[in-house]
Order: structure tokens, then sequence, then C-alpha cells
């Protein structure tokens, strides 16, 4: 399916929903890259346990979902059956209708036909916070964005925290995904301008549920994003995975939570530095730079930062680790050895 999680059909989507099931790897990606050289260990099941976790919660709440369950001995069960920690999600699969691409265009007619059951080929990104390193700031300075795009009477700085969450929509089926206007994402998707403020409602009791748990440990919700896919009903409904580190910026302490450590650490090499140099004029960059393997120390911190991540959201510990503030202590001195900046 992608480059960290592997998706095995047991019935194909037609008329109505399919079912497959997730299997969350070790893998990671960053820069778009793929499949970059090490595992993180432990990854896996703890994203699997958090979007189970989230999933379930959503559900209570009266969200829609494409989450069956947890798989234990190919059993289908609830997270609070589950004793030991599996890396194997049961869903409802939904059509992907892809649009024709032609030389650097799209073409967005067959969604446009498409009247349910398929993959909203959008990503919708939620902005509670503007931490360092957020894409707004590029985009600002380069002009693609304006301040009232997001809704801002003034010039924000890094990490300020917002009044009100700001959202946002990229592509989703593209080469490359791009941010877009609300209208392009009611134009190219086939869908109405209510089924659009359904959407935005959706991203916003999301985002609040998951900022409320995970406000409960110590961490905060800085951003996110989702994706979403029309049922057999045409009523619409959360998939991929929702609420772990890697669809959302985690933080504690003002240090992120997430694969921030990594991308910092191979910003500094020179893998990087040639990857964006190709990026927007060599279609081949991937191919041409192969990344370098990381220090194990920073491995085993990451890997344990999922894993306690994992514990303390789900309020259950399935893995045996640090809490996520002594993790969160470990990342630091980590990064000070390698001169990265994670505050």
């Amino acid at each position: 399916m992608g480059s960290v999680k592997d998706l095995h059909v047991i019935e194909n989507p037609s008329e109505l929903p399919g079912k497959g099931r997730f299997i969350f790897s070790d893998r990671y990606s960053v820069f778009d890259y793929g499949e970059m050289p090490d595992l993180i260990e432990g990854k896996g099941k703890a994203l699997c346990l958090i979007a189970a976790y989230f999933f379930e919660l959503a559900e209570k709440r009266g969200m829609r979902t494409h989450y069956i369950g947890l798989i234990d001995n190919n059993r289908v069960l609830r997270l609070d059956e589950i004793d030991e920690p599996t890396n194997i999600m049961e869903i409802r699969l939904f059509r992907v209708v892809k649009p024709l691409r032609i030389g650097s265009n799209y073409d967005y007619t067959p969604i446009k036909k498409a009247k349910n059951n398929y993959l909203i080929p959008l990503e919708v990104i939620y902005r509670n916070v503007l931490p360092e390193g957020s894409s707004v700031f590029k985009r600002l300075r380069n002009g693609t964005l304006k301040l009232e795009d997001l809704g801002l009477n003034h010039y924000p700085s890094p990490g300020e925290e917002l009044d009100e969450p700001i959202i946002e929509v990229s592509t989703k089926l593209e080469s490359e995904d791009r941010y877009i206007s609300w209208k392009e994402a009611v134009e190219i998707s086939g869908i109405s301008e209510s089924e659009m403020d359904e959407i935005k409602r959706l991203t916003l009791k999301m985002d609040k549920l998951i900022t409320e748990e995970t406000e409960k440990t110590g961490i905060k919700n800085l951003d996110g994003k989702f994706e979403f896919a029309f049922d057999e009903n045409r009523k619409i409904i959360f998939v991929d995975t929702v609420g772990t580190p890697d669809e959302c910026r985690f933080a504690m302490d003002g240090v992120q939570v997430s694969k921030e450590i990594l991308r910092k650490y191979y910003r500094q090499t020179e893998w990087y530095r040639l990857i964006d140099s190709l990026k927007g004029t060599d279609e081949s960059w991937r191919e041409k730079a192969k990344p370098p393997k990381l220090p194990e120390k920073i491995v085993k911190v990451v890997s344990d930062m999922y894993k306690s991540c994992c514990n303390e959201i789900t309020g259950k510990r399935f893995f045996d680790v640090d809490s996520l503030k002594d993790v969160v202590r470990r990342m630091l001195e980590i990064a000070e050895d390698y001169n990265i900046s994670l505050k």
C-alpha cells in the first residue's frame, strides 16, 4: 500500500464496501522519499493500537469510520480485549477512483462521476498551533498563502497557539500533494458545498477529541491530517488512520513527539541537500539519492517514543518502556549530541 503500512485485501470493494487488513510496519518515511533504510522496532504495533483507540472513541461520539477491529490470532477484537500488542487492523475498503493524468495536469472526471463508496481525493489538515517548521511559514514567505486564507489578521510567529483551529486542504491522489483552495477542493472531488461543510465539521470534532485525550497525558496536539470516504449510502466516514504521532504533530514540554528528530538529523546530511536540489526538477530524484542509515541510539529513542506514546494515550501498558516524559528527556540529550534543536 505504501512506505509505512501494507494492505491485505480480503474482499475488493465494488458497489458495496470491501474488507481488508492494515498491517502496520516498523518502516518509516521522511520528506516523501518512501521507505528509509532503518526499522523502528515497535512502531507498527504502537500506531495500530493508538489508531484503534481513537477510532473506537470516535464511534462512541457518533462519527463514522472504516474501522472494524483489531486482529489477534485471526480473531476480530476491540482494544479492551487485546492483551498483547498487535499490528493488524481490520477495516472496510472503499474504491479508489483515480484522476486521469494529462501531462502535468489532472482530469478528475472519473471521480465526479462516482456516486458513493469511494475515497474522497483530499487530505484535510487542521492546525491548533503553528510550530516552527510548519509549512504555513514557508508558504506565507513565498506568497502561495495569504493571511486572509488562514483567517488571520496578523503575521503568526513560530509556536503561536491559535484562538480557533485553521483547516486547510490538499490533493491526495496526485503524484505530489498540493495545497488547494476550498473552491477547487469542491470542484475536483465531486462533492457538494454542504458535504464539504460536513467534512470541516467532522475535522473539528475529531481534532477536539484527539486534543482532549492527549491533554490528559501532557501531550499537546499541534496539528494533524485526516482522510475521508463516502460509504455505500454516501455518508462521510474517516478512513486511513487518525490520532497517531505519524498523522498528528504532538509535543510534550515543548518537544515534538513525532519523527521530527529524524527529519532534523537528515537535514544535516548531504543526502538531504541533494534531494532538496532535485525535487521539483527531476521526477527520478528518489532513485538518484539513497539515504544513509541512522545512528543506533536515535533509532532506539524513537522506538521508545512511539511505544511510550501508545501506553500513555491508551492508558494501557502494552510496552515495557519508560514514561513519555523520560523518553522526551532522552531525546533532548541525544539531539544535543548531534547539534539538533528540538525546541
